[in-house]
């Protein structure tokens, strides 16, 4: 198998490089373009920590080949904020309802949130939890992180039909 090169849009910023036809966005986003916040803990797609937002649809970065984003935008946690580090309300409601211990999960959760939001605006704790349900946190006991999109909703928080988040 030979390199591919791939061209793409990352947090709003033009990337592009040669990967193998199996390596996996996670490791191109990780160790190609050094943007580590996207976490990579089970390598199954389990876990939830290596979401990020292709197109606009949040997708588990460990289950899909960095060649399969050639030419799409792709949203990382490192893009969530805004450019001037603004917290995006999501954010800044993990912090206010303290839904967030050891960080692991945090990236995923997040980006996750951003998705639902966007698609829900005003989702009931039953469809937060069912949102979520894709996301392992080992810490928190998910209350927190329920309580703190229930708040994020309540503000407006959402992200923009190409996914990028408003």
């Amino acid at each position: 198998m030979k390199a591919r090169a791939i061209h793409l849009v990352v947090n709003g910023e033009q990337a592009s490089g040669e990967v193998m036809p199996r390596m996996l966005l996670s490791d191109f986003i990780r160790d190609d373009l050094a943007l580590t916040g996207t976490h990579v803990g089970c390598e199954q797609g389990a876990c939830g920590a290596c979401t990020v937002l292709l197109n606009g649809r949040a997708v588990r970065s460990c289950l899909t080949f960095a060649v399969q984003a050639d030419g799409a935008s792709i949203t990382t946690i490192e893009g969530i904020a805004g450019p001037d580090g603004e917290l995006h309300p999501v954010q800044q409601a993990l912090r206010d309802r303290h839904g967030l211990q050891c960080g692991f999960c945090t990236p995923g959760v997040v980006v996750t949130a951003c998705a639902l939001l966007r698609d829900d605006p005003q989702p009931t704790t039953q469809a937060i939890r069912e949102g979520l349900s894709g996301n392992l946190c080992r810490c928190t006991g998910y209350q927190s992180i329920i309580e703190a999109i229930e708040q994020a909703a309540a503000v407006g928080a959402s992200t923009s039909a190409d996914g990028t988040v408003a």
